[in-house]
């Protein structure tokens, strides 16, 4: 679209610079344009921005906070207290602080690309579909059938776990001798602690996604980038410190049932009632190490959100205040 002459009239010319995205002061010059992208970006990836600017946010965010899940990892599967996990990490020393980083990095990436890719496609079929389905409703479906296509990447945290549990240190090289181990045990070995997995994933999704796209809807973007970048940052950190903290529970189990190597299949409560035994039925002793889980997940969900908005807003030059508007 292309701008009015000024013999147009000003309202006309003011009406296609907003619709350009473009604002002018008094002396008639360009104020926040709306910029491209910053990329010549192919139609096919631009059709799948959420799952790639998914991607790229949780690729910032792991190789950030690697080192932080592993403290609060020691403290889940040990009960240990915080300075004694670091303790245990000093003492294996610089080379082992990032052994199990693969993992991770792979289940990460690959996790958090689908959730939002999922999460945003589900809801808009569902609309299409079902254009009267009340929006929580919407949002919390597509938000248990984005958990449920998260859990096939189990495998991935399976090995994570072996790999960072010190009794195993001698028993794999590296990721790919962990995984050629678990395999010959077969593939349900792979899945151990699956149950754990899902109802972590499907009930987090439901309170992430509908409590951040309401936030998102409900208040205005900021006078500034930086304060956008703030409010983006800010309101999934508490957002995702606060379910991670009501999860944590449920992450202590996982992390039991999935280091185990072989022999019998728990069950989610059964184990959930070996741990609460093994920590003399005390709650605070089953919270162990939640401090360090919500201060990760507090930057984690921080980064997560802040860098996918940006990576939206840059490379598609896209915004979650676009699609509803």
């Amino acid at each position: 679209m292309k701008l009015s002459n000024a013999s147009d009239g000003g309202a006309t010319e003011c009406e296609n610079a907003r619709a350009v995205g473009e604002m002018t002061n008094p002396r008639g010059e360009m104020t926040n344009p709306r910029k491209d992208p910053v990329f010549v970006i192919p139609q096919f990836v631009h059709n799948q921005s959420e799952f790639v600017c998914g991607w790229g946010a949780a690729l910032v965010n792991i190789s950030t906070t690697f080192p932080i899940n592993k403290v609060m990892f020691r403290q889940q599967l040990y009960g240990v207290r915080v300075w004694r996990a670091m303790g245990q990490l000093k003492k294996e020393g610089l080379r082992n602080l990032y052994r199990g980083f693969l993992p991770p990095l792979l289940q990460k990436t690959t996790s958090m690309s689908l959730m939002f890719g999922s999460y945003y496609k589900i809801q808009r079929r569902l609309k299409q579909e079902f254009p009267d389905l009340w929006t929580p409703v919407n949002r919390s479906s597509a938000a248990i059938m984005a958990g449920i296509f998260e859990s096939v990447l189990t495998p991935f945290e399976r090995v994570q776990v072996l790999m960072q549990d010190r009794k195993y240190h001698s028993r794999f090289n590296n990721t790919i001798h962990a995984f050629k181990e678990v395999r010959l045990l077969g593939l349900k070995e792979f899945y151990r602690g699956q149950s754990a997995v899902l109802y972590r994933n499907c009930s987090s999704n439901i309170v992430f996604f509908l409590m951040r796209d309401h936030y998102m809807e409900a208040y205005p973007r900021a006078n500034s980038e930086y304060g956008q970048i703030a409010v983006n940052f800010f309101g999934a950190a508490f957002l995702g410190a606060a379910i991670s903290t009501a999860c944590y529970p449920v992450n202590v189990v996982k992390v039991r049932l999935q280091s185990n190597l072989g022999g019998k299949f728990y069950g989610f409560w059964e184990m959930f009632f070996v741990v609460l035994k093994e920590r003399d039925y005390s709650v605070r002793k089953l919270f162990r190490g939640v401090h360090v889980n919500y201060t990760r997940s507090f930057i984690t969900w921080g980064i997560n959100n802040a860098v996918y908005e940006l990576l939206m807003k840059h490379v598609f030059n896209r915004s979650i205040h676009d699609e509803e508007s």
